[in-house]
């Protein structure tokens, strides 16, 4: 061994404090994450929020005015067509510790970059009916949008989607980057055209989804001839198959050449996932993507101008190892890394 390489060692870090880094990527990290005394909070301790991110309250308008960022729950699942639950999913994320705050391929901290808080959940009127809920999010999100605070949320089912974009997309139509076994492209179903198979189809018909700057990946199952509104309305459809064949580099290029440099809102339903990963949800479909291939085809969108995005489909009850909501916490983290994109 090189004893002088030891020596050096020896005396710089032999009684390093807590705290002290001498890589500036990570010194300021360093001085939010320890106090001065040494301590710091367990990763299990306090109280339970989106990503650790500190709390405030989404109903004050005065609050809002010291967001970026606003991590939002929607705890909602009367759009299911299967398996209920996913209205636990916020507070499954939320439990989920040790997801960030550092990004090791950006060299970013999403909270020092941008003012990040969890607001809260979307207050709803009703739990009974859909069509009050669709609308309660709606008004809920032209609030923040009004107040120049981007959402990234936790669902809920898919449906949540629809109000979302009808929020963000009133004055410029969005595109989209949509992680998801299937299109959720549907019309009416079972006297509802408000459903988690069907939000995309409303939020185009709304004018508020430009359906060429849309891009949806993962695509499988049974379901496909529900989907002929994707192929009419003009969306790139990557199906599994065409994932399995493109390396993530390439998946991600297509998408950056489709969204362009338009407001992109990316979507990421959990089902997109092989069930062997992500078994928590409410409409599962075996031969689904891995979160590390998810990882790097959102990890190449950056730079894109993400308005807002989602998790969803979550379903805590169906999910006993919490495979399901680690992997959306750090989905949730992944994109939120790539909102917070320092400028320039």
């Amino acid at each position: 061994m090189d004893q002088e390489k030891l020596r050096k060692l020896r005396a710089r870090f032999a009684d390093q404090a807590p705290g002290q880094m001498y890589d500036p990527r990570f010194r300021p990290l360093a001085e939010v994450q320890f106090k001065a005394d040494g301590r710091r909070w367990a990763p299990y301790s306090g109280i339970a929020t989106f990503l650790d991110v500190p709390p405030v309250d989404g109903t004050d308008p005065a609050a809002l005015a010291d967001v970026d960022i606003a991590l939002v729950g929607v705890p909602m699942d009367l759009g299911v067509t299967n398996r209920p639950g996913a209205r636990f999913g916020p507070r499954a994320v939320r439990a989920i510790e040790r997801v960030g705050p550092y990004h090791h391929l950006f060299h970013r901290v999403p909270f020092l970059e941008a003012r990040v808080r969890d607001i809260g959940d979307v207050p709803f009127r009703s739990r009974f009916s859909l069509e009050t809920s669709i609308a309660d999010i709606a008004d809920f999100y032209g609030t923040l949008r009004d107040a120049g605070v981007r959402p990234l949320s936790v669902g809920g089912d898919h449906s949540i989607t629809y109000p979302i974009m009808q929020a963000l997309g009133r004055d410029r139509p969005l595109g989209m980057v949509h992680f998801d076994a299937h299109c959720d492209t549907g019309g009416e179903y079972d006297l509802s055209k408000f459903h988690h198979g069907g939000p995309f189809r409303q939020a185009v018909l709304d004018g508020v989804l430009d359906p060429d700057r849309c891009i949806q990946i993962g695509i499988r199952g049974s379901s496909e001839f529900l989907w002929e509104f994707s192929y009419e309305a003009g969306m790139t459809v990557l199906h599994i198959e065409d994932v399995a064949a493109m390396p993530a580099a390439s998946i991600a290029a297509r998408a950056r050449e489709v969204v362009g440099d338009g407001p992109v809102y990316v979507t990421f339903d959990v089902d997109c996932l092989d069930p062997a990963f992500a078994p928590g949800t409410g409409t599962p479909e075996v031969g689904g993507m891995t979160p590390r291939e998810c990882q790097a085809i959102l990890r190449a969108l950056d730079g894109l101008d993400i308005v807002g995005g989602d998790v969803v489909e979550v379903a805590p009850q169906y999910d006993a190892t919490t495979n399901t909501a680690q992997v959306g916490a750090q989905m949730l983290f992944e994109i939120l890394a790539l909102m917070a994109r320092p400028a320039g």
